[in-house]
């Protein structure tokens, strides 16, 4: 049985991360284990884990919408996106419960068939109204403590990836995924 790992889940976690169909991810601490290298010319570089790319493909090829919620403006962010495929980025969010709701509502959906993935106090308002919060191994412990579900991995470190395994195998499609690579 592909991702093991997940099959302690308590049955609350699987049967809501069975109903994900939007799965929405913060970047700095996140996607990104929250370091700005900033250059003296001011461009900005950021660190993304390739696992958790993969992840975000996986999710979105298997009819989960993959959307990217953040409230600073980043180039590099906007690269890794269209890179990914992703079609939903939206930077520059200060009130990222508003954009969440504007994506689900976009989609025809309900808050129940969102995830959230998130790391720090921005990220509370969101996670709070999804059918599935997760807070990332190194999250503000107040984030972690209103997560349904906290990754094993640390953000920009392959956390990303989990939450994505995570509804792949609630949603019984870990099987087929790892068939296709073997």
């Amino acid at each position: 049985m592909p991702y093991r790992h997940f099959s302690d889940l308590d049955a609350d976690i699987r049967a809501r991360a069975a109903r994900i169909r939007l799965a929405v991810f913060d970047v700095d601490g996140t996607l990104t284990d929250g370091g700005l290298f900033v250059g003296e010319d001011g461009h900005e570089t950021k660190v993304f884990h390739v696992h958790d790319g993969l992840g975000l493909k996986r999710l979105h090829e298997n009819g989960v919408q993959v959307a990217i919620v953040t409230a600073r403006i980043s180039h590099p962010v906007t690269l890794r996106a269209e890179e990914l495929g992703i079609e939903h980025l939206y930077q520059g969010q200060q009130d990222k419960r508003a954009c969440v709701l504007e994506i689900i509502d976009a989609l025809g959906l309900t808050p129940d068939e969102a995830a959230f993935v998130g790391d720090d106090l921005p990220d509370l308002a969101p996670m709070r109204m999804v059918g599935l919060a997760v807070a990332v191994a190194d999250a503000h412990p107040t984030v972690a403590e209103h997560a349904h579900y906290v990754t094993r991995r640390a953000g920009g470190h392959g956390a990303a990836r989990e939450a994505c395994d995570l509804i792949l195998a609630a949603q019984g499609k870990a099987d087929a995924e790892l068939e296709r690579w073997l």
